[in-house]
């Protein structure tokens, strides 16, 4: 890991092993203190123990927070974390306050899922029906799941592993069906030739 190690406690430090919450008050631009960062590294640590934080952006933060300078840096980190900072009022000069939210950095934003793409959970299911209709629906799956990996790749959503499964099992459906009208077919020549 890249941050420093959690320092030793002190017989005088409050709070000895259990996370205090956030309670910085100051001024964004005020220097932080060790007590500071320490409160901002337990906030961050409930944050993880939470699941609310992957371990990846918990180490990230936790560097950041012993390297932070100021008050404001440590109040980026756990704005978005339940024990975190409030909205502090701004100071706006001669007119009513405002309670403005700290703003978080956009790489402590966990990446957004997307969502999966409607027509690759449609093949799927019509990829599974097969099984129950006899193959009726392997068609329909293999449309739908050509046309959903189309899309995927236009616009990035998931369910690309749900449009090939689609595909495999309508594609098998259709081999099957076109092998069961080959043999009726032959059988058929083989009547009629004697």
């Amino acid at each position: 890991m890249s941050y420093a190690p959690y320092p030793q406690w002190q017989p005088w430090q409050q709070g000895h092993g259990v996370p205090q919450p956030w309670g910085a008050q100051a001024a964004p631009s005020m220097l932080a203190s060790h007590a500071d960062r320490e409160r901002a590294v337990d906030v961050l640590r409930a944050g993880y123990g939470e699941g609310r934080l992957e371990k990846a952006e918990f180490e990230r933060r936790v560097a950041r927070a012993y390297a932070a300078r100021t008050v404001g840096e440590l109040a980026l980190l756990v704005a978005d974390l339940p024990q975190g900072p409030q909205p502090q009022p701004m100071p706006v000069p001669m007119a009513v306050p405002m309670a403005v939210p700290v703003p978080v950095p956009g790489t402590f934003l966990s990446a957004p899922r997307p969502r999966t793409n409607g027509k690759a959970v449609a093949s799927v299911v019509c990829g599974a029906l097969c099984l129950v209709t006899g193959g009726v629906t392997g068609f329909p799956a293999v449309v739908l799941g050509h046309l959903a990996q189309a899309e995927i790749r236009r616009t990035g959503e998931g369910g690309d592993g749900l449009a090939l499964i689609g595909l495999v099992l309508g594609w098998l459906s259709v081999a099957g069906w076109v092998l069961l009208l080959s043999m009726i077919g032959l059988l058929a020549l083989l009547a009629g030739a004697g």
